[in-house]
């Protein structure tokens, strides 16, 4: 199958559950391209709408531009077009445009657009930082907005105006008033995808402003949970939605609180209890304990 142009991308994504895969290591830390393949090649055999390679769950930002190329290739490889891979652009602009330019040349579906690295930024600088990587591909490129990369409905306006295949928004704010601006501006311009941490608990409320998606990392150790959760969202089905939340997501919530960086750490911890490949994660992050691993197993078997 041949890549998903900028108009079709949007509307594929928006249909179904998307997911951030973990990168596999070696012993020395090394990208581990076998193991990782054979992760993406059982996440792609489920009902998922795309998977985004070396983005956040899948430490992108501990990945230097050659290791997100072939992180990339390998995911593109292992899904075969049965699946949208999405490929990210990190740190400054410059930077951010070689990865938007590598990731079309490996075959990759679109473009997520993380925050530039370290920088605070006006919202006219925002908006040339889109522009620039937008002009870089013909792919459709998704901005996330977080950190120092958060921006109004204004901001937002203006950068699907300057660049046609800007075609999704990603939250990872969390503000309310700022998501129902956006959207009341934007309409079906946008795709938009929740983008928080856990999506599944900001899940139901976000689909009332129109967010008809997100990205679950629990997908990668529990993909039928997280396909019964997202259905039941879509569903609005209400009681299920906080049986699973009240069940699973909010004890997992307290074990990955406990540590700045757990979100991460905890997925890769998750598919050791479930009992598939993982590794440990790269440096400035930390593994679970292993009396968290083990606390971590014990509810893991609860939705298993």
């Amino acid at each position: 199958m041949s890549q998903l142009s900028a108009e079709e991308l949007g509307p594929a994504l928006g249909r179904g559950l998307l997911s951030f895969p973990v990168t596999h290591f070696d012993a020395d830390l090394n990208f581990d391209e076998r193991a990782y393949r054979e992760h993406i090649g059982w996440l792609s055999r489920y009902e998922v709408a795309g998977l985004f390679a070396a983005g956040g769950t899948g430490e992108g930002f501990a990945l230097t531009s050659t290791e997100i190329d072939r992180v990339v290739r390998a995911a593109v490889a292992e899904t075969a077009g049965r699946v949208p891979v999405i490929a990210p652009a990190t740190a400054g602009t410059r930077v951010a445009v070689e990865q938007a330019r590598a990731a079309e040349a490996a075959g990759a579906d679109g473009i997520l657009l993380l925050p530039p690295y370290l920088v605070e930024a006006a919202p006219d600088g925002l908006v040339e930082h889109v522009a620039q990587v937008c002009a870089a591909t013909s792919l459709g490129v998704i901005f996330y907005s977080r950190a120092n990369a958060a921006c109004d409905d204004v901001t937002v306006a203006k950068m699907a105006e300057r660049s046609p295949n800007l075609i999704g928004f990603k939250d990872g704010v969390g503000n309310i008033e700022s998501m129902t601006r956006i959207y009341a501006r934007m309409g079906a311009r946008l795709t938009y995808i929740g983008g928080l941490p856990t999506a599944e608990t900001f899940a139901l409320p976000y689909t009332e402003m129109g967010v008809t998606t997100y990205s679950s990392a629990i997908f990668n150790f529990a993909p039928e949970f997280a396909l019964d959760f997202y259905r039941a969202v879509r569903a609005r089905d209400r009681a299920t939605v906080y049986a699973h939340l009240r069940d699973f997501v909010i004890p997992y919530l307290d074990i990955r609180d406990r540590r700045p960086g757990y979100a991460v750490s905890i997925i890769k911890a998750g598919l050791t209890a479930v009992g598939r490949p993982s590794s440990r994660v790269r440096p400035p992050l930390t593994d679970l304990t292993e009396a968290e691993l083990a606390e971590l197993t014990t509810l893991v078997k609860t939705i298993a």
